[in-house]
């Protein structure tokens, strides 16, 4: 019993850091639900595409000695943030916009087909099998916690918790006080009215769409620097846990989406920290049901009136 706080404790620290990047990928998810009522199924293959264009970028900045780390950092981010735009908008313009106003499952199928498309596209161009990242956010902080005992944070996990807590307060901000925030807020309570109002409505979904997309970007970049490797795969089961998130938090809540990320995140790695580990999505997606069974809608969700 003497290392059960320990353990507790460096769990709760890796729950806090899976959630944090499950929060990320889930905003997307809801910001897009929250507006046109449909789900971005490639939104999962956004998420892994930015991390494979910031490895690119890392890549060909660490070949030249002496460029300081935060500037590799920095560019790296920067250049899997436009590029990950460009594939959110590009995902909205050819996938969703033309049948926009179709049956509700012609669009899902069109994710889907883009979601598998995206997935090849990267697997022929990068090849299939696992790649490396650098590990250039190295070390951690050792926190005794009696004798004999220790907790490590690393900076990579520590970056993962506090970037995320920085994007999630800034985007609070932006959409209570930016005018494109409220327009986006307009078109989440009544897209009709908010054409007649003359605010551009596909504007405003394409801008959705690449800030989910920026969001996701930021995720895949963290997440590749502190796991240390990456394939084309890894979009499908982050999507898929994202929009589990999303849908536990209450899919169309921005903070319900955060809140559903640390929930899930903790739940799955307090489960691969004490059960085996082949159990942690078994009780990740059984949290999931048995949330639903009591919240239909959520943690955070509200129930959507249909208008007529």
């Amino acid at each position: 019993m003497a290392d059960f706080l320990p353990q507790f404790t460096q769990q709760l620290i890796n729950g806090l850091s899976l959630g944090a990047i499950y929060a990320l990928i889930a905003i997307g998810y809801t910001m897009v639900y929250g507006i046109i009522g449909m789900i971005n199924f490639a939104h999962g293959e956004i998420y892994m595409i930015g991390a494979y264009v910031s490895l690119v970028t890392l890549t060909a900045l660490g070949a030249q000695s002496g460029v300081p780390l935060p500037i590799v950092l920095g560019a790296a981010l920067l250049v899997s943030v436009v590029v990950t735009a460009g594939y959110g908008f590009a995902v909205e313009r050819f996938a969703y916009r033309p049948l926009r106003g179709g049956p509700r499952l012609v669009p899902l199928i069109s994710a889907i087909g883009m979601s598998i498309l995206l997935q090849n596209y990267v697997a022929l161009g990068q090849g299939a099998r696992d790649v490396s990242v650098p590990q250039l956010i190295a070390g951690g902080i050792d926190i005794q916690m009696g004798e004999g005992y220790s907790v490590v944070l690393p900076y990579s996990r520590l970056a993962i918790i506090c970037v995320t807590v920085v994007l999630m307060v800034a985007l609070t901000l932006f959409i209570q006080y930016s005018r494109m925030g409220r327009a986006c807020r307009a078109c989440a309570q009544d897209m009709g009215m908010s054409n007649l109002l003359g605010i551009d409505t596909n504007r405003v979904i394409s801008f959705t769409f690449m800030l989910g997309a920026i969001l996701a970007a930021v995720g895949g970049m963290l997440i590749g620097l502190s796991v240390g490797r990456l394939s084309p795969f890894i979009g499908f089961i982050a999507g898929l846990k994202a929009f589990t998130a999303a849908v536990l938090g209450g899919i169309g809540s921005i903070p319900g989406a955060m809140l559903g990320g640390i929930v899930l995140g903790l739940a799955e790695t307090f489960a691969a920290g004490y059960m085996p580990s082949q159990y942690k999505d078994v009780v990740a997606f059984s949290l999931l049901v048995l949330v639903l069974l009591f919240w239909p809608t959520g943690l955070l969700g509200k129930s959507r009136l249909e208008k007529v």
